[in-house]
């Protein structure tokens, strides 16, 4: 009897120590937050600072990390955060692009698509550029030239959003661009080397040059607070109405209560003092919008897109 007592006791024992396990609060070990490009953009920047103010409200590691696909995919960074336990250690911040192009290119980790988003934070200032010297100022005048002498457009990767409603404006602005080419950063760089004419970019690679370019137009649904008198690519072509947004996702069996905790933190973040000095900055838009506006949203982006590529397919 005694020695069945004692079986029971560490029986107990055991058994507690399991349920402690499987009932950890979480986090109770670190959590990445995987940005899958560069670092030095908006996406990454405010992910930095949801990622400290995680670490800071609950006491663990939090780290940003830069998963850049090359042009356009695989989607490194978003294959990771879909092959990852549906835990909450491992956070996506994504572009447009991941939930509604990543499923339609021959990509078996993200088809159908594995994620589910907390929200989104920010509406790139998204925009069409041209070196300083270009002989044209706006787009009309670039689809005049580009009639007349090759083009050539630098992009992030042919399969993406904004390359897209760049190709679908030039077409239905009546020209073509000669050549283009994908690159994993598009700054004041590129366009001073001459590798390129015309590039499609974040406002945030180009601010420390931007005396020395000539936006020709952003695409958005509104124009951007620092270059005011460009047009969106939707006042010159309503059809091609896209807003180029990055969110926060997760795999969808991830837990409610662990969803809530990430969103908690988010949301604080974006909308503090430093996030919206960023915004007034960089001409971005910062702010909260809630997993059903961002699915619905995702929805309209799809059949624009789709129309989209129906155009360049003609």
């Amino acid at each position: 009897m005694h020695i069945c007592k004692k079986a029971l006791t560490a029986l107990a024992v055991v058994a507690s120590g399991f349920a402690g396990a499987a009932n950890a609060e979480y986090p109770e070990k670190p959590v990445e937050f995987i940005v899958p490009w560069p670092p030095g953009d908006l996406e990454d920047v405010l992910t930095r600072m949801i990622a400290e103010d995680f670490q800071v409200k609950y006491g663990v590691a939090a780290a940003v990390v830069n998963k850049p696909g090359g042009g356009g995919g695989p989607f490194p960074g978003a294959i990771e955060v879909a092959k990852a336990p549906a835990d909450g250690y491992t956070v996506g911040s994504f572009l447009i692009a991941i939930p509604v192009v990543g499923p339609q290119i021959g990509i078996p980790e993200l088809a159908p698509n594995p994620f589910e988003p907390l929200g989104n934070f920010l509406t790139y200032p998204f925009v069409i550029a041209a070196g300083g010297n270009a002989p044209y100022e706006d787009m009309a005048g670039l689809a005049a030239h580009a009639k007349e002498t090759d083009v050539v457009l630098g992009h992030f990767g042919a399969p993406l959003v904004p390359t897209r409603v760049t190709l679908a404006l030039a077409k239905e602005m009546g020209f073509t661009y000669a050549s283009d080419a994908a690159f994993d950063a598009l700054d004041c760089n590129t366009l001073a080397s001459g590798d390129v004419d015309v590039i499609n970019t974040t406002l945030q690679l180009i601010l420390p040059c931007l005396d020395d370019v000539k936006v020709l137009a952003s695409i958005g649904a509104e124009r951007i607070s620092l270059t005011p008198d460009t047009p969106t690519v939707a006042e010159l072509a309503p059809d091609l109405n896209v807003v180029l947004w990055n969110g926060l996702f997760v795999h969808k069996d991830t837990p409610e209560d662990v969803r809530t905790k990430i969103i908690d933190v988010a949301k604080e973040t974006v909308m503090s003092e430093r996030a919206q000095k960023l915004a007034a900055e960089t001409g971005a838009l910062v702010y909260w919008q809630n997993a059903d506006e961002v699915t619905a949203q995702i929805e309209a982006d799809i059949k624009t897109l789709d129309h989209i590529g129906e155009m360049l397919s003609e």
